[in-house]
């Protein structure tokens, strides 16, 4: 993890090039910088789009009760590790939001030594790759709930038209798969959606 993308929204009342200056010195940066990393800060989301795709991670220099929206933002445009930056100020106004949900894989501190910064940027990664394959297997068992709940359906369609048992409607279906090389499930869908018209 070399090059590191820092989110800081923009201050209003703040130009850009004093707001960057003042985040040099007070923000994640000067921390990373010192200690060998690229730093890619941006304020925004067309920055975010231009310079994702060259991040190893996020650092997100925000509020905790903003991240959830920041990282809605950065999974659209790519599905990287995210790191609080949890400094004096932003853990002051996070208190708050101590109990939310947040999706971060890491956290850094002002006060971290090389070693220390190391260690919390390996354990994000690992932290982050587990977390999205948590995330695949979640929308996994969905689809295959989603799958079951259709064939259920066609089952009991077609056993009440046939006057058969769920059993041999699930061949049925099985059959109707193989012979029209479709899966079970877009047959099932197919059957269940054709019944709902005829009742319409």
């Amino acid at each position: 993890m070399r090059s590191l993308l820092i989110i800081h929204p923009h201050s209003e009342h703040v130009s850009g090039e004093a707001h960057a200056v003042s985040l040099r010195q007070t923000g994640p940066e000067q921390l990373l910088e010192s200690n060998g990393y690229l730093t890619l800060p941006c304020r925004d989301e067309s920055e975010i789009k231009q310079l994702i795709h060259d991040a190893d991670a996020a650092v997100l220099n925000i509020p905790v009760g903003t991240i959830s929206t920041w990282s809605a933002r950065l999974e659209q445009a790519r599905a990287i590790p995210l790191l609080w930056w949890c400094s004096a100020e932003s853990a002051l106004s996070s208190t708050e939001s101590c109990e939310a949900n947040v999706p971060v894989d890491g956290i850094l501190i002002p006060s971290m030594a090389a070693h220390e910064l190391n260690w919390a940027l390996h354990f994000s990664a690992k932290r982050f790759f587990e977390r999205q394959h948590w995330l695949s297997e979640r929308k996994q068992l969905t689809a295959r709930l989603e799958e079951r709940k259709w064939i259920d359906m066609a089952k009991a369609i077609l056993g009440e038209v046939n006057g058969i048992p769920e059993a041999e409607a699930y061949d049925l279906l099985r059959k109707k798969a193989m012979n029209e090389r479709k899966r079970i499930v877009d047959v099932a869908i197919s059957i269940v959606k054709a019944q709902q018209m005829l009742k319409a």
